[in-house]
């Protein structure tokens, strides 16, 4: 059985969205190769290779509010390391175009 889908974006200026959905309301800036969408204290980052297809995306919390009332432990995690291969190629396929 299917299930019904909502989404519509809407351009505020060049590189700034407002997406809206059935889940809700969220902000997105930047363009082909990286964005960055805001929603509910959740920072979701993609980086892509344009026209490839190929996209590697990190979802992130606020850690300015912590769930259960705590401070919350630096985990000295960086990025995975395809993450820095996409963002690397893709500032290599802008700076070529």
């Amino acid at each position: 059985m299917g299930s019904f889908r909502f989404r519509r974006r809407i351009k505020i200026i060049p590189g700034l969205w407002l997406n809206l959905s059935k889940s809700g309301v969220s902000t997105s800036i930047g363009g082909k190769g990286l964005t960055v969408n805001l929603k509910d204290g959740k920072t979701k980052t993609t980086i892509g290779l344009p026209g490839t297809g190929m996209s590697y995306s990190e979802t992130l919390t606020d850690s300015h509010k912590p769930e259960d009332g705590k401070q919350p432990e630096p985990s000295g995690q960086i990025a995975h390391p395809f993450f820095w291969i996409i963002l690397f190629t893709a500032i290599i396929v802008y700076a070529l175009s």
